[in-house]
């Protein structure tokens, strides 16, 4: 079944900020389902708060519950072993998506991760976004935070949830399949990829009560390396062509390729006021100093660069005209950056409707306006070394891309 991404009506989307908030509201979710139960992460860590996502995946499993979970093999390379044991004795069925082997991420095909964060309930709620298992406090390479990661997803019913399930069901009739093909079981193979054409059931939502607000107007956005190659990245780059008035994206991997570079210009240059909230604090080498090489066009075109100190940016969020009649606003898992656009697979979901798209960008701009600086014009005046590290990682990267075919 190929996914369609045109925008439709009757929609259910609610906001959700932070991990805290998410894994409250997903284990509300997880504690209510009867049937299936279909959970995609790239990173599941069972430290802090994030433990209620497990125990809650357990407890569905055991009250008869199916329930799958894929975790990706870069994020996710194994499971502790007492949940390996639990979740076996409940009945939990999970898989690594690209296990690395033994040369690891030497291997450039290994590049290509799931990087998607979604998750769906018996079929009639969903729910996207850019929120990993893992507790808002606590990070795997730089250990308990000071202040809680920065992120977003949504919760969402109506017809996108059908297309959320089928490419979860998809993915994970594909991975068995090609487990069952490793182990030379051929006929089960086979059996698996045909399931893998089969969509599960999914359900119409609830009517509403009274006072909800009216039904949104929704599409799925997929990246993959088969059929949905460029849709994120197309969808960015209509957004921005079409904008009037403004532009908010909140990123956190931000080095994105020339044609999204040239919207962005393009956008500012008309009059559009383009301002981007990015990581200010120092995660990851490549990511860091890879971004910084491409401020100075954006500044120099009037694009505001904000950097946000307060802690880790993990969000990959923006809205457009978020007061016209037809706003756009999503909410998702890509980041503006090569790993992402070309190599991940993503899932965004895209929202038009006035009042999500406002209470995203209210929310994104008192985030600017209280824990961020802004960049600069003197951006391009910093200590040499500086620029020679923001080089060499621009370098690096364009090289990495050379290696798995692709130019950026």
């Amino acid at each position: 079944m190929r996914h369609n991404p045109a925008l439709r009506d009757g929609h259910q989307i609610r906001l959700i900020e932070g991990g805290q908030h998410y894994f409250e509201t997903l284990v509300a979710a997880l504690d209510q389902a009867r049937s299936h139960v279909l959970l995609e992460t790239y990173i599941f860590d069972v430290h802090g708060a994030a433990a209620m996502v497990a125990e809650a995946l357990e407890r569905a499993a055991l009250r008869g519950v199916r329930v799958w979970l894929v975790v990706d093999g870069v994020g996710t390379p194994q499971l502790p072993e007492v949940w390996r044991t639990r979740f076996a004795q409940a009945g939990v069925d999970w898989r690594v998506y690209a296990p690395l082997g033994t040369l690891g991420l030497l291997i450039p095909s290994r590049w290509r991760r799931l990087h998607r964060k979604l998750c769906v309930v018996d079929g009639h709620t969903a729910f996207c976004g850019g929120i990993n298992i893992l507790d808002d406090w606590y990070d795997p390479h730089h250990g308990h935070l000071v202040r809680p990661r920065l992120d977003f997803a949504v919760v969402a019913q109506g017809e996108l949830v059908g297309h959320i399930q089928n490419s979860m069901i998809q993915l994970w009739w594909r991975l068995q399949g090609a487990q069952h093909a490793r182990e030379r079981k051929i006929p089960q193979a086979l059996r698996s990829f045909k399931t893998a054409g089969l969509p599960l059931p999914w359900k119409q939502p609830l009517p509403l009560p009274d006072g909800s607000p009216p039904p949104s107007r929704a599409a799925l956005l997929l990246r993959d390396n088969v059929l949905h190659r460029s849709q994120i990245e197309r969808a960015y780059l209509k957004a921005i062509g079409l904008s009037r008035h403004e532009v908010l994206i909140a990123n956190a991997y931000f080095l994105p390729g020339r044609r999204l570079r040239q919207a962005l210009i393009h956008a500012a240059r008309r009059g559009v006021r383009v301002r981007l909230l990015l990581q200010g604090r120092y995660e990851y080498f490549m990511q860091y100093h890879a971004a910084r090489p491409v401020y100075g066009a954006l500044l120099a075109a009037g694009v505001e660069i904000y950097e946000y100190n307060a802690s880790f940016l993990h969000a990959k969020v923006a809205v457009v005209d978020p007061d016209a009649e037809r706003p756009w606003a999503t909410v998702g898992s890509s980041n503006l950056d090569p790993l992402s656009l070309l190599l991940a697979r993503e899932a965004n979901v895209v929202v038009a409707d006035r009042l999500f798209a406002q209470q995203l960008h209210q929310r994104l701009s008192q985030l600017i306006d209280a824990q961020s600086t802004r960049v600069s014009a003197t951006f391009s005046q910093r200590h040499w070394h500086q620029h020679l590290r923001d080089r060499l990682a621009f370098g690096l990267m364009r090289l990495a891309l050379f290696l798995t075919g692709h130019r950026y």
